[in-house]
């Protein structure tokens, strides 16, 4: 859905400075990767929140920009932005409802559709971000879900969200872990193509 056909309808709810965002249906795995337009690895180097448009109109919209450390699909180039609706300019907050949020210094692995078009610029809205944290006692960069929860199973992801973060925390799916799996599911695509 693009932006500019939610504007009508979030003038209505600024006023509550909530935006309640659509019923996700969570994807999976396969789904996550087809739909990205663009997967890369980055950290967050900005995020500014801007007034946008004029009376009915006018909205709140944040810009995160990531350094991209590394390119799995597509060309993001070495920097990249994206925009996302809601945000905090001043003491005016208009927040929608699921929407990730970023602060400088987040490291990310993010599958992006449709930047610059939809309210929130990923695929199934907060499930299109794995959060990437060190863990000090594997010494591994381990992903976190759009919820905050470890993952540890791919093939549960869209099918049963607590199974894929259920299991020992030595069986986190790494950042390198899930790279690889986006490399192999994109290799099996290639050698299936839709019918």
């Amino acid at each position: 859905m693009k932006i500019k056909n939610l504007l009508p309808l979030i003038f209505i709810s600024f006023a509550f400075a909530r935006v309640p965002a659509t019923t996700v249906i969570p994807p999976t795995f396969e789904q996550l990767v087809q739909e990205a337009e663009l997967i890369f690895q980055g950290t967050v180097t900005d995020s500014r929140s801007v007034w946008e448009g004029e009376g009915g109109q006018r909205h709140i919209e944040t810009y995160v920009t990531f350094n991209v450390e590394d390119s799995v699909k597509g060309q993001p180039g070495s920097s990249y932005t994206i925009r996302m609706l809601g945000g905090t300019v001043g003491d005016e907050t208009m927040e929608v409802t699921d929407s990730p949020k970023f602060k400088v210094g987040d490291r990310e692995i993010l599958f992006v559709e449709h930047n610059n078009d939809q309210f929130v610029p990923l695929v199934g809205i907060s499930h299109g971000r794995f959060h990437v944290q060190h863990d000090d006692q594997t010494g591994r960069d381990v992903v976190f879900n759009g919820d905050g929860e470890l993952v540890r199973d791919l093939t549960q992801l869209g099918h049963n969200e607590e199974a894929a973060a259920a299991a020992d925390v030595t069986e986190a799916i790494s950042a390198d872990d899930l790279k690889s799996a986006i490399h192999k599911q994109l290799g099996d695509s290639a050698g299936h193509p839709a019918r």
